[in-house]
């Protein structure tokens, strides 16, 4: 290729890259559901975005460094507080059952539907039996599951990659030196472990390295990202030199250990990171995708949507059915667990390198296993993202649409509103600190939340579960930087009462975000109007406001809770309940 090529295909497989992942975005879809077409779309069309061409024959090892990237992103958000007792049980099952039973499943129906050998099926088989965060979360974000069924679906996707990985290289070197798959013998069992040894140390390494660097040397954001990055591609490209695909093993293994690591305190969200990992989501599928040529795809079309039957209606249910047994699972958690199984980066990565190689050694039907792997997850993402989130009503496993809010404070009036709250139908949480307010709360009726729940809330490692929206109504000061310190540490929006307008305090003045209700009902004048005898009241939306009456909330006919804010006035529709605040 010439330079003007390879810049021409770099340019195209970015903007294609991104620009699906906009579309998706816009069209709440997955983005692998745009990826991949998009991706083999432009491959049928030119060949400057192809691999072989744009990188040449590096593009595997490329392809395994970006993975590690990603699965180390993974393994920051596996916090082992949140795997505890029967879920633990669970997500071990999922895994040991799920690998057993795909590999077993998939390689014996494999020669009868592809007509391919039985060593080239193990490989497709066990190539299959991963799945991945780049895919799982996505849907899940989409279908939004308990918090639970959310948790344990996450792990089984996360670890399932790196394990996968490393026993697709295992029955790969068998195939590709043997020409036959035994993994029932000791060797090849030894060669499993002694890849999960090299990874094993490789993510120890990593997690040194990174203690000293993040933990030691106090770096900051900018600094601490780009020492994450290089760790994590020097420790999984160490492994990989020393053995092939233990570098996952690695990553995953540093990101998981550095993210529970007492002391360290890795960000909930990672702005650069999460960037960083899209795009690299996103280049990965436009060129694996675009390797694959429409002659290859024909021959196997209609076997490999036999397969994704077979793994959707069949293999999938049987492993949820085998790993639920025993456990506290309902039946519509096991159910939904059933019914979400789709492949990811790692398969089609996977296959795009080990395909290549069979090939070139001449292994017949080598050529058939990256078609046949993109078939699958194509079929797979594009089934679940279309399906999951019905099949999650009709479970009954969908997170309900009311608003959980989390009330700050134990001052008289903040708890008369909890009580209104309660009263418009939501199920209200408060906290605080000090020992008579939180008396006062339990006294009032009103859950409390444990004691470590807003230092949960502010620790910048932790995602606060179970509420979605918090409302901070004690000092102000406390409400200015709680308010900017868990932000991001929710699954909703946070508000805070607004100081008085001529405040001297440290920082709520200078704050933004907006304030409830607005400027003229700050906190200091709802704490004067309850004690001088105004109550909050709760009525239909339909009935008119009365003059001497604020309205502050609108709970929708969903159970949505709507404040009233600086910036933000609320009409209530006659379906809505409306929340105010006068005299009695």
């Amino acid at each position: 290729m010439t330079g003007e090529d390879i810049l021409l295909g770099i340019a195209l497989t970015v903007a294609l890259a991104t620009g699906s992942q906009i579309l998706a975005n816009k069209l709440r879809v997955p983005a692998l559901i745009i990826l991949l077409p998009v991706g083999f779309t432009a491959g049928a069309l030119t060949d400057v975005i192809h691999p072989a061409r744009l990188v040449g024959p590096d593009f595997p090892a490329l392809v395994s460094l970006s993975v590690a990237v990603i699965l180390y992103d993974a393994g920051l958000g596996l916090n082992l507080r949140n795997l505890t007792g029967r879920t633990r049980g669970t997500v071990v099952r999922l895994l040991i059952i799920g690998i057993l039973v795909t590999f077993l499943a998939v390689g014996g129906i494999g020669p009868a539907l592809f007509g391919i050998p039985l060593r080239v099926a193990a490989m497709i088989g066990m190539i299959l039996v991963v799945s991945g965060p780049t895919v799982v979360g996505p849907l899940l974000e989409y279908v939004r599951p308990t918090d639970r069924l959310r948790r344990i679906l996450i792990w089984e996707g996360t670890l399932t990659d790196p394990i996968g990985a490393i026993l697709g290289a295992v029955v790969f070197h068998a195939v590709a030196t043997s020409h036959r798959v035994d993994l029932g013998r000791g060797y090849q069992i030894g060669q499993f472990l002694i890849s999960m040894g090299v990874g094993l140390v490789g993510g120890a390494v990593g997690t040194v390295i990174l203690w000293l660097t993040l933990h030691k040397l106090r770096l900051g954001e900018t600094l601490g990202t780009l020492a994450q990055l290089a760790t994590v591609i020097l420790v999984s490209a160490g492994c990989d030199i020393v053995r092939d695909d233990t570098g996952l093993i690695a990553a995953i293994f540093t990101g998981l250990a550095i993210t529970n690591l007492p002391g360290m305190d890795m960000p909930a969200r990672r702005p650069f990171l999460e960037t960083l990992v899209q795009m690299i989501i996103g280049l990965l599928f436009i060129s694996i995708s675009s390797a694959v040529t429409p002659d290859s795809v024909v021959p196997v079309l209609v076997p490999s949507l036999i397969l994704i039957a077979v793994l959707v209606l069949l293999v999938r249910p049987l492993i949820a059915y085998a790993s639920a047994r025993g456990s506290d699972l309902t039946v519509g958690e096991w159910g939904f667990i059933g019914w979400m199984a789709p492949r990811g980066i790692v398969a089609a990565s996977t296959a795009s390198a080990f395909s290549a190689t069979l090939v070139a050694k001449g292994l017949p039907g080598a050529a058939k296993i990256l078609p046949i792997t993109f078939l699958v997850i194509v079929g797979t993402v594009l089934l679940y993202a279309l399906t999951a989130a019905p099949v999650a009503r009709k479970l009954g496993v969908v997170r309900s649409a009311r608003t959980r809010p989390l009330l700050v404070g134990g001052a008289p009036w903040v708890i008369g509103l909890g009580k209104a709250l309660e009263a418009a139908g939501l199920d209200v949480l408060m906290w605080a600190g000090l020992e008579e307010e939180r008396q006062r709360i339990t006294a009032a009726g009103i859950e409390l939340a444990h004691g470590e729940m807003l230092a949960t809330a502010t620790n910048p490692r932790a995602r606060l579960e179970g509420v979605t929206a918090v409302f901070l109504l004690t000092d102000d000061d406390f409400n200015a930087l709680a308010s900017v310190v868990i932000k991001d540490n929710v699954q909703g929006p946070v508000y805070r009462v607004g100081p008085p307008r001529d405040s001297h305090g440290v920082v709520a003045p200078y704050t933004g975000g907006d304030i409830l209700f607005g400027h003229p009902l700050v906190r200091h004048r709802l704490a004067a109007r309850y004690e001088h005898g105004a109550r909050f009241h709760v009525q239909p939306g339909s009935q008119p406001v009365p003059a001497d009456r604020d309205i502050l909330f609108v709970v929708r006919a969903d159970g949505r809770l709507v404040p009233v804010t600086g910036t933000q006035t609320i009409t209530p529709l006659p379906d809505d309940t409306a929340v105010l605040m006068g005299s009695v």
